[in-house]
């Protein structure tokens, strides 16, 4: 039997996160090193590695997914501009074998720049704010 993925085990709740949302074929939660605040991920249910393997189905509600989390962080950080983000396999960035899209809200400071120039911070993920934020990003 395959290992199941780490974000399979997130969402099975096997592994805490900071859940955002959550619908019947997909998950979403907060990148624990995240490239700006609000940086979240969008996981479908379905175990699959790259977007062309997943089901119709699947694939449809993976967008709505995106689509409800981007709601939901343009209350929080008073934005309708986001970077939607998928790395399709390994060769493409992909560091986690399981389809996902980052939806990271884009405000007024930091916009010209790249996403991704910001470098990973190797400090521990600060836990509690990242809890406070999915708390108040599930009440929108």
């Amino acid at each position: 039997m395959v290992e199941s993925t780490l974000f399979t085990k997130i969402i099975r709740g096997e592994i805490p996160s900071s859940k955002v949302a959550e619908g019947e074929e997909w998950y979403a939660f907060l990148d624990i090193n995240p490239h700006r605040p609000g940086h979240t991920l969008v996981v479908p249910k379905e175990e699959a590695q790259r977007i062309s393997e997943l089901s119709d189905e699947s694939r449809r509600a993976l967008l709505d997914g995106v689509i409800e989390v981007q709601r939901r962080l343009s209350v929080e950080f008073e934005t309708t501009d986001f970077s939607v983000n998928l790395n399709d396999g390994p060769l493409a960035g992909q560091e986690v074998p399981h389809v996902h899209f980052h939806v990271i809200p884009r405000v007024a400071e930091g916009t010209r720049r790249p996403m991704w120039t910001q470098k990973k911070d190797s400090a521990e993920p600060d836990f509690a704010m990242l809890t406070a934020l999915a708390e108040r990003l599930q009440t929108h």
